[in-house]
């Protein structure tokens, strides 16, 4: 993953959070915010992503040039400055931001409604700086959050379709596979989403996700891809060359227990499968001992898929497996990768089950739709303040707006725990008696306090699906 972090944390933040120093109750001294899915598109969430931000961006210290490069660009672009404040992070803790993080695991699958993050400033004199990070830290949360939830859910689809119509799951963690790099809006979106994809899946074209989970959770290797055709290297040969392109293929990558894939819609998909996969490379096919993985890439998903594995089977053949479904032979695969979103996989492997064919003889690439096509509303995430300390005396906070109960927000410092019937319940930490608090400190100072490998964040999210 390429450093991208701006040099300058001050400047990590809407503009209107450099005034609010200013508009605290006097002697305010704590605050204590909150992180959470308030609902949306789906009803649990795979909370993953905090901890590339706390390496990235918090375990750094400010300096006096930061300082003084935030007060030049904030003053000119017309808003009060806190020199003060943050000169005072310089003097007492060496630069680095006196904030206390907790969160919940990462990998929890948990139900939206529930408190992931709780922070609160450790300095009574950095008050404001609570809300000051809320731009970056929610940031920080929403967007891997929602790309790992967006990827389980798919899981749990695929997942449920091999369970009703092929005789094993074993193929489950390459059946989505990331094709989104190209559509993200930046290089850091990339790898932080295509990391948070991982935690569900394991095949994967985007290179920045391998790379941010190996950098911030110690994975030496969350991914795997294939060697593929894209259009430019079949059109290259001509159409009248279409064979040769396909031939090609096959000569240099096919072999025993190896898989290629080729994108075979560049003129007549049907053409290609009954008469150049089908006749004139048959035997190649066959014989090579690996897999050929067939890609469509235009038209009508849903029939499209559907097509192509019936003609597959025409001239490949195929077996019916132990819950009546046909599954094409080892050698021949198809990957559907155009128009792919959660409910286009649902509307596939729907007609794939009509049609009696098992959802083992197809993979997934998802692009835009897994990286790109996500939003803070997804999935309604918000930062709100629940809690303040004014002269010694802890105060709730929260909002109700008459206009959007939905947007009601919880009151006091906040704990989660899990009830006697296994359900996560966020409730007051004046509450908690003596069950143990899930939101634990993960950063203080500077500081990170404690890590978690990426098999660890998979085997937490796997263990929730059922």
């Amino acid at each position: 993953m390429t450093d991208l972090s701006p040099a300058n944390i001050i400047l990590n933040a809407d503009s209107y959070k450099a005034s609010h120093f200013r508009q605290y109750p006097p002697e305010t001294t704590l605050v204590s915010s909150y992180i959470e899915a308030r609902g949306g598109e789906y009803t649990q969430t795979v909370f993953f992503g905090l901890q590339m931000f706390l390496q990235q961006y918090l375990s750094k210290p400010i300096t006096a040039a930061d300082i003084d490069e935030a007060k030049t660009i904030i003053e000119a672009h017309g808003l009060p400055f806190n020199e003060a404040g943050w000169q005072h992070i310089i003097e007492k803790h060496n630069g680095y931001l006196p904030l206390e993080i907790q969160a919940l695991p990462e990998g929890s699958v948990v139900p939206t409604q529930t408190a992931l993050v709780q922070v609160i400033n450790t300095d009574p004199e950095c008050a404001w700086l609570t809300s000051y990070i809320e731009t970056a830290l929610l940031r920080a949360v929403w967007y891997p959050t929602t790309v790992a939830t967006l990827s389980w859910h798919c899981r749990q689809t695929i997942q449920h379709a091999l369970m009703k119509t092929a005789d094993t799951c074993d193929g489950l963690d390459f059946k989505l596979h990331d094709f989104g790099a190209r559509g993200a809006s930046s290089e850091e979106s990339a790898a932080i989403g295509g990391a948070a994809h991982l935690v569900n899946f394991m095949g994967t074209d985007t290179i920045s996700g391998l790379l941010a989970a190996r950098r911030y959770y110690g994975a030496d290797m969350a991914g795997f891809s294939i060697p593929a055709a894209e259009h430019s290297t079949i059109t290259a040969w001509g159409r009248d060359n279409e064979a040769a392109a396909y031939k090609n293929m096959l000569d240099a990558f096919a072999g025993p227990g190896k898989l290629v894939a080729v994108v075979s819609d560049s003129y007549n998909l049907w053409h290609a499968i009954d008469h150049i996969w089908g006749q004139e490379l048959h035997d190649a096919v066959t014989e090579s001992g690996g897999t050929l993985v067939v890609r469509p890439d235009s038209g009508d998903p849903v029939s499209v898929v559907s097509e192509t594995l019936e003609r597959l089977m025409k001239v490949f053949g195929y077996h019916t497996n132990s819950k009546g479904f046909r599954v094409l032979p080892d050698c021949v695969r198809v990957i559907q990768g155009d128009g792919i979103s959660r409910l286009s996989i649902s509307a596939i492997l729907a007609e794939m089950e009509q049609r009696g064919l098992s959802a083992d003889n197809i993979a997934f690439g998802m692009g835009g739709e897994l990286l790109q096509k996500v939003n803070r509303d997804t999935l309604n995430f918000a930062m709100k303040t629940s809690a303040v300390n004014i002269a010694g005396q802890w105060r709730d906070v929260y909002k109700d707006p008459v206009t959007d109960s939905g947007k009601r927000s919880k009151k006091g410092r906040l704990a989660v725990i899990r009830s006697q019937t296994g359900e996560l319940q966020t409730i007051r930490e004046n509450d908690l008696g003596n069950q143990p608090n899930l939101l634990t400190p993960v950063f203080r100072n500077g500081e990170v306090l404690q890590t978690v490998s990426f098999d660890e964040v998979r085997q937490r999210a796997r263990q929730e699906i059922s």
